[in-house]
């Protein structure tokens, strides 16, 4: 069973895989990080790092057994007692539960350690398995948006 771990410094090759792995997957529904991301990925690995040691952020990957990542669950911009949820998992692991596992993992870990009372989210229109995974994690639409010049929804979750 994959588990939910905050991230670490020797998850970064792993990582990079993933990321790597699932470019044009992601693409498809989301804005491509750009060459650029691939770059830099140590030096932006080590900021992330950074601002999870400051409080700013928290940020997990999904890991399989094997050490494999899965996916990342990420709790960013902390301020207040809220944070904005954001989360992608492998083309290969999708459409079999695990964003709603691990949505509902962090949901728990975002009240019990670190504090938070509040947690916001956002989705196109057209992501429909976004939009599914934050209605099964107690999720609600707030309002209606633009999202990257597409149609959206921003959600919120009480915790």
């Amino acid at each position: 069973m994959p588990e939910l771990q905050l991230l670490r410094l020797d998850h970064a090759p792993a990582l990079l895989e993933f990321e790597r792995e699932n470019r044009r997957y992601f693409a498809a529904s989301i804005p491509d990080r750009g060459d650029d991301y691939f770059t830099h990925f140590d030096t932006r690995h080590e900021a992330l790092l950074a601002e999870q040691e400051a409080g700013i952020c928290f940020f997990h990957v999904v890991v399989a057994e094997e050490g494999e990542v899965l996916g990342r669950i990420n709790l960013v911009d902390v301020e207040d007692g809220s944070a904005e949820l954001g989360y992608r998992i492998a083309e290969r692991a999708a459409g079999k539960g695990l964003a709603t596992a691990c949505v509902k993992e962090v949901c728990a870990l975002a009240s019990a350690r670190y504090g938070l009372t509040a947690l916001r989210a956002k989705t196109t229109l057209d992501n429909a398995g976004s939009r599914a995974v934050l209605a099964r994690t107690g999720f609600v639409p707030t309002r209606g948006m633009r999202l990257n010049g597409q149609p959206g929804l921003r959600f919120v979750r009480e915790l």
